[in-house]
């Protein structure tokens, strides 16, 4: 690519006068370089590398970066990252590549069920390791939950089919029978409005022809719920009336409370969230600031169902297994 088309396509100045006139390739990584390269970055030691390589232009945005070597095109532009992304939008002009928006649930279940990902590309919320992966795969559909950067891609990414639903024949708030494609899937391990998400990405799958697997299905990382006693440790359900409930994610939190009210009024619950965090719904909800602290919460407070966001089941003690010869 020819210098003056870098400078079109990011609104860039230069502010050198290199004796280069074009670039072979580009990169946002230093040890990805080689000679004839364009390199983007604010970092004055990433920099350094980078040229020592061969690059043969610089994409920054910082006013320190120092101007080291004048026979380099150096492009300062407004925004490295926003650069970077028409770079990515001009390559694609030439690929037939889908871009599909997902939440975080929908991917969750994406992941799981699908058996095989060779076919399609799934973006970190890193844009710099987003700009290498689209520009080195010869994939045709990439899917990425961060909806700032899938829209610094595509403005009009592409998402989910949001009036999907899925016919639920039975379900309690950790179990689920529901009906995909005229096949009963029994007592699943899913919370039942965790499964509207599940439908949209099978809706997905059918229309991409992308193989699934449905016995696949399990509790996400954003639901968790583990049975336990008064000292934390882990029992099997039907001998347990507690359960922490593990989320990452607030709504997950007001849905599942929203269930249990209106299925159970008898169920007592508490909510244990970091410090400040408010909860819809919630007036006063346990806040915790270390892990010690949740555990000493859980043990002295009573409740059935206790929903534990921003930690995970590791919070929970080791059970030491006890050895004997008889």
């Amino acid at each position: 690519m020819k210098i003056e088309d870098l400078l079109n396509l990011t609104a860039g100045t230069l502010i050198s006068n290199p004796t280069v006139t074009g670039i072979h390739s580009v990169s946002v990584y230093p040890s990805k370089i080689e000679q004839g390269d364009l390199f983007i970055s604010n970092d004055p030691e990433d920099i350094a590398t980078a040229l020592a390589r061969g690059a043969y232009a610089i994409i920054f945005s910082d006013d320190n970066i120092p101007i080291t070597d004048n026979e380099v095109a150096w492009i300062q532009v407004d925004d490295i990252q926003k650069s970077a992304f028409k770079l990515i939008r001009y390559v694609l002009i030439s690929r037939e590549a889908n871009f599909y928006l997902f939440t975080q649930h929908e991917l969750s279940f994406l992941k799981m069920i699908v058996t095989q990902k060779s076919n399609i590309e799934i973006l970190p919320n890193d844009w710099r390791k987003v700009f290498e992966k689209i520009l080195n795969s010869d994939a045709k559909m990439f899917i990425g939950s961060n909806d700032e950067l899938m829209k610094m891609i595509k403005p009009n990414v592409s998402i989910l089919n949001k009036e999907a639903s899925c016919e639920i024949i039975t379900d309690t708030l950790f179990r689920t029978t529901f009906k995909i494609n005229g096949y009963i899937y029994q007592e699943k391990e899913i919370t039942p409005f965790h499964v509207d998400f599940l439908q949209r990405v099978v809706e997905f799958c059918d229309k991409h022809h992308l193989p699934y697997d449905l016995d696949r299905v399990k509790y996400t990382k954003h639901f968790v719920p583990v049975f336990i006693d008064g000292s934390l440790h882990v029992m099997n359900p039907s001998k347990s009336d507690k359960v922490a409930i593990f989320t990452d994610n607030l709504q997950d939190v007001y849905k599942a409370r929203e269930y249990v009210r209106y299925n159970g009024a008898w169920v007592k619950t508490i909510v244990l969230t970091p410090p400040k965090t408010k909860v819809d719904g919630v007036d006063r909800p346990n806040w915790y600031a270390s892990i010690d602290e949740a555990r000493e919460i859980l043990k002295n407070a009573y409740f059935n169902y206790a929903f534990v966001y921003a930690l995970d089941r590791s919070m929970l003690p080791k059970i030491k297994e006890e050895y004997s010869l008889f």
